[in-house]
């Protein structure tokens, strides 16, 4: 039974949702290692988990919005409270998305070099790879039987320009449905936010175009050496990310249309803007990082 502090804080009941889904990402866990592992088991681990997964937000969060509705969360403190955990987490998300670029710019800054021979790693050149030429991306690959390296590399200007506008454009409109929630606008409200939608999922469905053509028409895969392998995993979790915030933003509009947030008290859109505008930022990012550069 839900109690309450001296004062009004307030204090949710024992859960456990949090042990459930404790217990879902371990299936996750287990099913994706063990899928690598070409175990016949794994893909239905993990579907398992990701089910059980799915579950528990729909639950766990509806929890949330029933007693925000039955204005139990209406305090300082508790907002406090879910500010705070939402900066951690965000600074959990930094700390994900740092340690994938510092692989790509050490393989960039001081393996390929090393393995070109540059500076004092003359002898490694020569004993490992002599014939390797230091040059970012590896399109020459210096021992075909480790991996088959891409035929091309992704264009800068194409997808990935298109991607970055579009993603620029839906920071704007967000900004624009919080300014009309503060405003009391709720027509103004509802369309940017609605249109916040659509550019995300715009972003996604370019972002499929793209994968098909790196694996069909240049060769480029997860299993092309590093820029594979650095290209993949910063795009495809960058990918993940975005169409977990479209699917919140999509959730946000349906507490709007059910009136759930005033000018006074609406963090669970400001969460989900902050993701979002995290989520741009670390495109900026990639696109630098990756395209361009």
């Amino acid at each position: 039974m839900s109690t309450e502090k001296p004062g009004g804080y307030y204090l949710p009941a024992p859960s456990s949702w949090p042990v459930k889904t404790c217990f879902a990402l371990l299936c996750m866990a287990l099913g994706a290692a063990n899928w690598m592992h070409e175990e016949s088991f794994g893909p239905y681990l993990l579907g398992f988990g990701f089910l059980i997964l799915i579950y528990i937000a729909f639950g766990w969060f509806g929890t949330v919005v029933r007693e925000n509705r039955a204005g139990l969360l209406a305090d300082s403190q508790v907002d406090r409270s879910f500010r705070w955990a939402m900066c951690w987490f965000i600074f959990s998300e930094v700390m994900f998305f740092g340690a994938f670029f510092f692989a790509l710019l050490f393989i960039r800054a001081f393996v390929i070099p090393m393995l070109g021979g540059t500076g004092v790693h003359v002898a490694s050149h020569v004993l490992l790879w002599p014939n390797f030429h230091a040059t970012w991306p590896l399109l020459i690959n210096p021992n075909p039987s480790l991996f088959v390296g891409p035929q091309s590399v992704m264009d800068t200007w194409g997808v990935p320009a298109l991607n970055t506008a579009i993603l620029l454009t839906s920071g704007v409109t967000i900004t624009i449905a919080h300014w009309s929630l503060l405003k009391d606008k709720r027509k103004t409200m509802l369309i940017s936010q609605l249109a916040t939608i659509l550019l995300g999922v715009s972003f996604l469905i370019m972002q499929a175009m793209e994968y098909t053509e790196a694996y069909m028409h240049k060769g480029l895969t997860l299993g092309s050496g590093s820029y594979g392998t650095t290209f993949f995993m910063l795009t495809g979790f960058h990918g993940l990310h975005v169409t977990i915030g479209t699917i919140g933003l999509i959730v946000i509009l349906y507490r709007m249309l059910r009136r759930d947030f005033n000018p006074h008290n609406h963090f669970a859109f400001e969460a989900i803007s902050w993701y979002w505008h995290f989520v741009d930022v670390v495109w900026l990012l990639l696109f630098v990082l990756v395209y361009w550069l």
